[in-house]
């Protein structure tokens, strides 16, 4: 998956990559703030995985999960599609994270803060969240010890889910509290499920001294969502929140708070109601750095929005017209949104951004 782009519209402005661009997308120090650990899985371990369980999926079925052409569609049925058929056992969530995180650092992501909803899994499989949280930790912790990549997870709330389910997630969280699980997110289906249902899981997490993050603008969603998740909700940082660019009081506190934006350039919604050759001109991301707000790009689904980490900065370079020096801001945004030690963070701005300006293209 190195350096990996599919099927992503060319903006009328689209720039020629070079190989000693790719080199440097695929060398620059990364941090992942965003990733769906159930977006990352490799097509191979799905069908692995389908054949292992006895899932109702032929190659052809898991192919086209994989399939992104034309104006995509979102994801949320192959996701849906592991938890209630795929993963069924507490090892399969092992393999996955340790798959993800091979994958992650060999595109130089040096720390990656990931999401896993266990709601569904818990409800429908039958597992238990303390052992599948606990293999989750063994994938990281072989990772770290075979790739030299830290990471933290994140459970997600699912928001189609009720706000008791929402409750009770946060309560296992809490009673399997581990430092490699920082806090917790919320995702899924947005449009009509407004973060202001969740507000007792957030304040039961931030409580416990849970970090929180939430998914919000995502799909056009009014600019409300990303207000209430930063004002009522108090996270620590928002993930897209894309409709800020509507409110302009909304961008002021925002600026002036530091707020960190985890966007994604390949998200399904913008690539399908956008005009492909205007795409990534009237993209909101554009708008979000012209505005000063803080963004960091990540892959969101990596293998199913047919992306990898270096991938998503190119099309920063390529599709949006960041130049060396935006790019150098948007890398130290991610260390500064993300969930480490501020001494960590201290050394991570002076190493990496020497790094970077000494192979930058």
């Amino acid at each position: 998956m190195t350096n990996a782009i599919g099927n992503v519209p060319r903006a009328m402005t689209g720039r020629v990559v070079t190989s000693l661009h790719k080199a440097f997308f695929l060398r620059l120090p990364k941090v992942e703030l965003h990733c769906h650990l159930l977006g990352a899985v490799r097509r191979e371990t799905f069908e692995a995985l389908s054949v292992k369980h006895r899932a109702p999926f032929s190659r052809e079925d898991v192919a086209g999960f994989y399939r992104r052409e034309g104006k995509p569609t979102g994801v949320l049925r192959v996701l849906r599609a592991l938890e209630s058929q795929v993963l069924l056992e507490p090892d399969d969530f092992r393999r996955i994270t340790y798959e993800y995180l091979e994958d992650a650092a060999r595109e130089s992501v040096r720390h990656a803060e990931f999401f896993w909803n266990p709601t569904a899994t818990l409800r429908d499989v039958g597992l238990s969240y303390a052992e599948v949280q606990a293999s989750i930790l063994r994938g990281m912790g072989d990772a770290a010890t075979d790739f030299g990549i830290r990471s933290l997870l994140i459970p997600a709330i699912d928001r189609e889910a009720s706000a008791a389910e929402a409750n009770e997630m946060v309560r296992l969280v809490i009673a399997s509290r581990d430092d490699a699980v920082a806090g917790i997110g919320i995702d899924y289906r947005e449009t009509d499920r407004p973060p202001e249902l969740f507000g007792e899981a957030f304040r039961m997490a931030k409580a416990a001294g849970l970090r929180t993050t939430a998914h919000a603008g995502e799909f056009g969603t009014p600019w409300i969502n990303v207000a209430t998740v930063i004002d009522e909700l108090q996270v620590d940082r928002v993930d897209h929140g894309y409709t800020v660019i509507d409110n302009s009081e909304l961008v002021r506190r925002c600026v002036e708070k530091g707020v960190v934006f985890t966007i994604v350039p390949t998200n399904s919604y913008y690539m399908r109601t956008l005009d492909p050759e205007r795409w990534a001109i009237e993209h909101p991301i554009r708008r979000m750095v012209e505005l000063g707000l803080k963004v960091h790009p990540n892959t969101d689904d990596p293998t199913l929005h047919h992306v990898s980490p270096a991938g998503t900065w190119e099309l920063m370079y390529s599709h949006f017209g960041y130049v060396a020096r935006d790019l150098r801001t948007m890398m130290l945004n991610g260390i500064d949104g993300s969930w480490v030690d501020e001494d960590r963070k201290r050394s991570w701005r002076t190493q990496w951004t020497a790094e970077f300006d000494a192979m930058a293209v």
